[in-house]
């Protein structure tokens, strides 16, 4: 997404909204992993060590979804060089999942990208996230329904990118 705006926002859903968390909150490894095992996420098996190493990125803001006064997903956002906002990790827990919470839930993950301080003096010039075809069948469509665009498709293997 290349303009705050090209978002498409879903209808609000009442209660739902980002809580910022800090980076030490131990909600993040335990959401991150609930939320990736049944699509083999990295995060669902990370080690200690390598959770440190996640957490201990200096610019990647961490947003709970919060469904009231549930943790209903997450949300990471980093800044990279140039003007790009990174949003790391998106996605619902599994009993929040077919609720009609995401199309909201992802409207506010982008909108807080859009938000985010760049790294330069120059503003968010784009907005972007990866989706694989093993995350939830209708993550790619939530994406694009709020305005995202297919940027780049590859094609890998279990040995690394085709």
């Amino acid at each position: 997404m290349t303009s705050l705006d090209d978002l498409r926002p879903s209808p609000p859903v009442a209660g739902l909204r980002l809580e910022r968390v800090a980076a030490d909150s131990p909600l993040i490894p335990d959401v991150q992993a609930r939320i990736g095992a049944p699509h083999g996420w990295r995060s669902a098996s990370r080690t200690p060590q390598e959770w440190s190493d996640w957490l201990s990125h200096p610019l990647r803001q961490y947003w709970l979804i919060m469904d009231g006064p549930r943790v209903a997903g997450i949300a990471d956002i980093e800044p990279h060089p140039g003007g790009d906002v990174e949003i790391t990790t998106f996605g619902l827990l599994p009993e929040f999942v077919g609720k009609g919470l995401g199309g909201y839930a992802l409207t506010l993950a982008i909108a807080q990208a859009w938000r985010v301080e760049p790294l330069e003096a120059d503003a968010v010039r784009r907005v972007w996230l990866h989706t694989s075809t093993n995350d939830h069948p209708n993550a790619l469509p939530n994406y694009t329904r709020r305005g995202l665009r297919p940027f780049r498709t590859e094609t890998v293997s279990p040995d690394g990118p085709a």
